[in-house]
């Protein structure tokens, strides 16, 4: 099966290439979206892994047209920096799936097959996780605006920053109480 994946951080790309041609993929690795679609169409891959954070913006706007090239492609988006907001934009634009890293082997293998996940996907979420995702949505929906939206949630502009000055709080099935 023909996978491209697209990943900036050179490390983490040819680990998964690694990784993914052990199981037997036939994986194309590109370390920025210079020439995304343009590989996409000359490979026809059956499955298309974008990273969401690139040292030249965001994968986002190249996943409508790599849905209306690739319609029978799964798409998946992997990144460090999951939120409510940028996961809505991705689906929405048409990705299949969206995956928070690290990533583990298993995780992005049941994403790549179309399988539901069933060990931290069906857990519910701690409340800090919660907390953080709510705050990413309302800042999307105030366009990035500290000010607007530290009145919409109710809280000093100071305390707002300092939540989103924190990396988001990890998830990975087991609330062990960190924060």
């Amino acid at each position: 099966m023909k996978l491209l994946l697209l990943e900036d951080d050179v490390a983490l790309g040819q680990t998964l290439q690694r990784v993914l041609k052990r199981k037997g993929f036939d994986v194309s690795y590109l370390e920025s979206s210079d020439t995304l679609v343009e590989t996409a169409t000359s490979l026809q891959p059956a499955v298309v892994v974008l990273d969401l954070k690139l040292k030249e913006g965001t994968s986002l706007p190249f996943i409508a047209p790599l849905r209306s090239l690739l319609p029978q492609a799964r798409i998946l988006v992997v990144t460090g920096y999951a939120a409510i907001a940028s996961a809505v934009a991705a689906i929405k634009a048409g990705a299949d799936d969206y995956l928070p890293k690290p990533l583990d082997t298993a995780s992005l293998l049941a994403a790549i097959g179309g399988e539901a996940q069933q060990t931290a996907a069906s857990l519910p979420l701690p409340p800090a996780r919660l907390e953080w995702e709510h705050i990413q949505k309302v800042l999307a929906d105030n366009d990035g605006n500290v000010s607007a939206t530290a009145r919409a949630l109710g809280m000093h502009r100071r305390t707002l920053q300092r939540k989103l000055a924190k990396h988001p709080v990890a998830f990975d099935g087991i609330d062990n109480g960190n924060k």
